[in-house]
């Protein structure tokens, strides 16, 4: 399994130069982008210089729905600059989400529609996902399982810890999703009452989560990405060193 690290963990901290070489001093080599960072650079060209110079590759990058519907081929190109393998939708917005089983079905198929450009062009392509989708509807169903439906031929990265945050058992979802996870965000739970400034996530290994168990439970159904993120840290240094480290120790 790879391991990689969420630049958005470190989007307070910058420059970016500096993040890269404190990834890289850490010892990974992966790191996966977010949106800020291809609005913040006109030029993907100078992005990819300053990755090559850390020693590092962009193997994955989260992109808003609307950019990958509405300009499919700046997506495409920002990919092929920086050699991002894997496109993840990361997020909707409240008002924008269906509330049935029904809608979310459909907007798996709108979600697939918009992929497909990018997998036509050999780039892998799905869906990242939070707590909502998690959260059972009216019926009972998940939004997670309508989405996939609905959307085929999308791959998913499980965000293991946001699955929990919704009150779900994560290993019994790493069980039922199966194949279709393909990546998977690695972050952790504060105990309660703790890491309150850093919005109760912790230093992966260092918080409430079997983190041992998850990472073989991931591998055992084929998830071949493993991203570290924190959401909030107060310290990105102290968190990348922390959880690069356990990650490293597994």
């Amino acid at each position: 399994m790879s391991h990689s690290y969420q630049l958005y963990s470190s989007r307070k901290f910058g420059p970016l130069p500096k993040t890269l070489r404190m990834i890289a001093d850490l010892g990974l080599s992966e790191v996966e982008g977010f949106g800020g960072l291809y609005a913040a650079s006109d030029d993907p060209g100078q992005l990819k210089a300053e990755l090559e110079k850390a020693g590092l590759v962009m193997s994955s990058g989260h992109f808003g729905l609307d950019m990958v519907e509405n300009e499919p081929d700046g997506v495409r190109e920002i990919a092929a600059a920086l050699g991002v393998r894997d496109v993840y939708v990361p997020y909707l917005d409240a008002a924008d989400r269906p509330d049935d089983r029904n809608g979310w079905h459909a907007f798996g198929a709108r979600l697939a529609e918009a992929g497909k450009p990018l997998q036509d062009a050999g780039i892998g392509f799905g869906w990242h996902n939070h707590d909502f989708e998690f959260r059972a509807l009216d019926d009972g169903s998940h939004p997670i399982e309508s989405l996939l439906e609905g959307g085929s031929t999308l791959a998913l990265e499980l965000d293991v810890a946001w699955a929990v945050r919704a009150g779900e058992d994560p290993f019994a979802w790493i069980e039922r999703l199966g194949s279709r996870i393909c990546a998977a965000h690695v972050k952790d739970i504060a105990p309660d009452g703790t890491c309150v400034d850093e919005d109760g996530w912790s230093d992966v290994g260092h918080g409430t989560l079997d983190w041992t168990g998850l990472v073989a439970a991931l591998e055992g159904v084929g998830c071949n990405h493993l991203v570290l993120e924190h959401d909030n840290p107060s310290d990105d240094r102290r968190f990348a060193e922390r959880s690069i480290g356990f990650l490293k120790s597994l």
